[in-house]
């Protein structure tokens, strides 16, 4: 483990060698400890009915489907017996074993045919992680453990299963989270750069309470800095075999502490065969991407995958060269021995593309239409003419360069049997790379024509000509202004988080230890406003006005206006502990407590006005009156704070298919680099209680949960008129989130999830704190939204195949704090087919929007209040395009 510097409260470098001393120590397998004898009483009968009484009365979490054991008996078992001979058992000469899980659970798995005339069905010591990943029923984020199914989970989680990941087709990681109810996905913004918004949780853009993790553990601590939100860290390709995502519970108590939503990422593992695939897909826009993987034994107890993806292409909206492009490789290794288990696994990214903003569009009342000449679904304004320039500074700029991460990321998930009920687990990260962003960002000017546009400045047109090559443009052309914005960002972390559990009866607990050191190095230079024309791959114009004023040089009519360079460094210790209790056969308590301290140390080079005429002294060149520049000075950052969280929960079980739960949580978030720097240190804190029920069945599968929070302390910054606007205050959320699956008859099936909720700012202050926006609705989270998808699946010549849709809706919105800015409801539909053509090859036409519905996600956040009727600025979804994939396993 790498050392964070010296000095301040947080000493990882002592922290990190004595648990790497620790770690090595009990690195050597031990030899197993016998369990004491248990008193059992369970009666003949059904063996799931069996494996029920006996995981209630050994204190041992038994996973398996009811579909596995149906029409299976087990004998009775009465007396004081060894658990595992009790176990073997009530699966004498059922063709079931069990393996121990990552997490001390038991998995329920047949026995091999060739083997089970002389494997006798006693637990085995090896583990079988991949058997666990390979379960959608059984869920690892928001436990201190290794798994639990999800029907006993005593929080809000949703498991996005591969099926369900390749039926979405998603082009970015945020994509997935489409499926989870409770959660506001905005995707319109391209591959890499989502807004991600939590259960009525004031923010105005990015993921602020989303944290990210693979195998469990997060890969860059802080949920969000601004223009970096944690999914364009991590793709979804081939190698990943699941995304659980859980909604408040124990988000506040376990891994980084964040109290929103905690999405863990899980990637496929080698089994007891070679076997891999190859996919290759292309979209009619023509962008194509092969995506593979390939797994296995390298013997009895190891196992490897190692895969990836690479892809290029314009995007739906083509600025017409290729913004869209990249790739990843992801490889792990898990070596399984007596005691326990390594996982070893690392993954490269390289990918970037388009940062897609708002593009003028005409909106009467809730009726969004195109702009004439600009299409809704496919237009931007980016283009060959606009892709490359030198700023007034006379740094050069390149739209290709586009949004994305360039990173390396290495980790480590370590769990140990100490013995009889006794598990230590490390599980540990190291990040490094970059995230930048370099977009053309629209300006708060309505178009208008260049001649209104000319007035506007106080004077007539004398010249206006196309910059690239000195044509004439006519007054009459309509103009808009957009900005060069390149955020540069150099960021690097390490996490550690280690838990020792101890099991015992019916009780098991749970002690752990984060600790995190992560740091980001940024260049901003934003401002730098383009005179275009309103037109997709927009040229640039030149303007000089009757009075001699010069407005644009080489299309630029602004310089900076907004220029960060800045260093941080922040790190993070929590002491957390978790007790879950069996309080009776059906009823189960969970409760724990968490401290974390956070300190962050940095600086900020200072900004200052060039004083009049701009940098060149003149009055009369427009574009560079308001430029922004550095002074040379620094103004230190620093913050040091600490917080408790914690959590209580309980889960009853009505029947074995129905199951309740009720939560409270209290949990902290801690200011992150970029507010500290605009000078605001608030720390979010957020109660929130709820309930839910859970219904298991083998026609219905229902979750659906009630919730409210209340917030203090929370901020949220807009960039308007080229610097920051803050608002800070408080909420209130009350929501409903409902998602399962619906069996009615063999062949069909329906998905569906949705929500509802009602969110409103409490003593929420923006304008410097002049104004009151309380009872106002958070901004661009709907009161409705849901989705739902029908699937039947039937045979064509004896293959498989399938037909499936989605309609979605999102309800009405407010872009902006002060709900001024209408964001009306829209539907959109989604289908596609799939067909196995023999049984290694499988081929899936989907179609994305096939109406090509213009729906808003985002108004202008540049402008403050509302957009005039008729043309504005707003970013539409993707309009409709097709993908055809083929899929080879072997």
């Amino acid at each position: 483990m790498m050392g964070l510097p010296k000095g301040g409260w947080l000493r990882w470098r002592a922290y990190g060698g004595h648990l790497g001393a620790i770690v090595a120590a009990l690195a050597v397998p031990t030899a197993a400890i016998a369990a004491p004898p248990m008193s059992f009483d369970i009666p003949a009968g059904s063996l799931g009915d069996a494996l029920i009484a006996f995981a209630r009365q050994s204190g041992r979490q038994i996973l398996f489907a009811p579909t596995q054991v149906r029409g299976l008996r087990a004998p009775r078992v009465r007396g004081a017996h060894d658990p595992d001979r009790a176990l073997a058992r009530l699966l004498a000469r059922t063709g079931f074993r069990v393996r121990a899980t990552p997490g001390g659970a038991w998995l329920l798995e047949a026995v091999p045919v060739a083997s089970a005339a002389r494997r006798p069905s006693l637990p085995q010591a090896d583990l079988a992680p991949a058997d666990v990943a390979q379960n959608a029923d059984i869920v690892v984020v928001g436990t201190p453990g290794g798994g639990r199914r999800r029907q006993e989970a005593a929080f809000a989680v949703t498991s996005v299963s591969r099926s369900a990941i390749d039926r979405l087709g998603a082009a970015s990681t945020a994509d997935v989270l489409k499926l989870v109810p409770g959660l506001t996905v905005e995707t319109s913004g391209g591959k890499n750069g989502a807004n991600i918004f939590v259960r009525g949780y004031p923010s105005g853009g990015d993921a602020e309470y989303v944290t990210f993790q693979t195998e469990g553990v997060p890969f860059f601590p802080p949920a969000t800095l601004s223009f970096l939100e944690n999914s364009q860290l991590y793709r979804i390709d081939e190698t990943v075999q699941r995304v659980e995502a859980l909604r408040g519970g124990t988000s506040a108590l376990l891994a980084s502490g964040q109290p929103g939503a905690t999405v863990n990422v899980i990637q496929r593992e080698g089994g007891d065969h070679l076997a891999g695939e190859i996919n290759g897909s292309m979209i009619d826009t023509g962008e194509v991407r092969t995506d593979a993987y390939v797994a296995g034994p390298l013997d009895q107890d190891t196992r490897f995958l190692i895969g990836g993806y690479a892809s290029r292409g314009t995007g739906i909206r083509s600025p017409r060269f290729a913004a869209d492009r990249g790739g990843q490789i992801t490889a792990n290794l898990r070596r399984n021995f007596a005691s326990g288990s390594v996982l070893l696994f690392a993954r490269y990214l390289d990918d970037r593309s388009q940062w897609l903003l708002p593009i003028p569009v005409v909106q009467s009342g809730r009726r969004i239409t195109a702009y004439p000449g600009f299409d809704a679904g496919s237009g931007t304004l980016a283009g060959p003419d606009t892709r490359t320039g030198i700023r007034n500074d006379g740094s050069r700029y390149d739209l290709d360069d586009g949004r994305g991460a360039r990173i390396v990321n290495i980790g480590t998930n370590i769990e140990l049997r100490l013995g009889s009920g006794v598990m230590l687990r490390d599980k540990a990260s190291w990040l490094s790379g970059h995230a930048d962003t370099t977009g053309l960002v629209s300006e708060n000017i309505a178009p208008k024509s260049a001649a209104a546009y000319a007035a506007s400045l106080g004077g007539g047109i004398a010249s206006l000509v196309t910059t690239a090559d000195g044509r004439t443009v006519s007054p009459d052309q309509a103009v808009v202004r957009a900005g060069i914005w390149t955020v540069a960002k150099r960021i690097d972390a390490r996490v550690n988080d280690a838990t020792l559990e101890w099991k015992t009866g019916p009780s098991k607990a749970t002690v752990g230890v984060y600790a995190a050191d992560y740091g980001a190095r940024d260049h901003w230079d934003i401002g730098n406003a383009l005179l275009l024309t309103a037109q997709p791959n927009a040229r640039r114009l030149g303007l000089t006005l009757t009075n001699g004023d010069i407005v644009s040089r080489d299309g630029f009519a602004s310089g900076s206006s907004f220029l960060v360079d800045a260093r941080y460094r922040g790190s993070d210790l929590a002491f957390y502990a978790v007790e879950e209790l069996m309080v009776a056969d059906r009823l189960r308590l969970d409760g724990g407590i968490r401290h974390q301290r956070h300190a962050v140390d940095g600086w900020a080079v200072d900004t200052k006005p060039p004083g009049p005429g701009g940098p060149d002294g003149n009055p009369a060149t427009l574009y560079d009156n308001d430029d922004v520049v550095f002074t040379g000075t620094q103004t230190p950052v620093r913050y040091r704070g600490g917080a408790w969280s914690w959590t209580l929960g309980t889960n009853y079980d009505v029947t074995r298919t129905l199951a309740g739960f009720v939560r409270f949580s209290h949990g902290n978030s801690f200011p992150f680099f970029d507010n500290l720097r605009d000078g605001i240190s608030v720390a979010p804190r957020v109660d929130t209680i709820e309930g839910g029920v859970k219904l298991s069945t083998q026609s219905l599968n229902l979750y659906a949960t009630l919730y409210r929070n209340r917030f203090k302390g929370l901020a949220t910054t807009v960039i308007t008129s080229g610097a920051p606007l803050a608002s800070i205050g408080g909420a209130r959320a009350t929501g409903v989130e409902l998602d399962g699956l619906w069996r009615p008859v063999a062949p069909l099936s329906v998905t569906f999830s949705g929500s509802w909720l009602d969110a409103r700012y409490r003593g929420f202050f923006t304008d410097d704190g002049r104004t009151d926006l309380s009872g106002n609705r958070v901004q661009r989270q709907p009161q409705w939204q849901w989705r739902i998808t029908p699937a039947w699946d039937f045979a064509v010549a004896t293959r498989k195949a399938s037909l499936f849709m989605t309609l979605s809706r999102m309800g009405d919105r407010w872009s902006d704090v002060q709900n001024r800015q209408l964001l009306p409801a829209f539907v959109k539909w989604d289908a596609g087919a799939a067909l196995d053509v023999n049984d290694r090859l499988r081929v899936q036409l989907s179609a994305d929007n096939l109406t090509d519905t213009i729906g808003l996600t985002e108004g202008n956040p540049r402008t403050l209040g509302a957009q005039a009727t008729g043309a504005i600025f707003a970013r539409p979804i993707l309009g409709r395009s097709v993908e055809l994939s083929a899929r080879y396993r072997f």
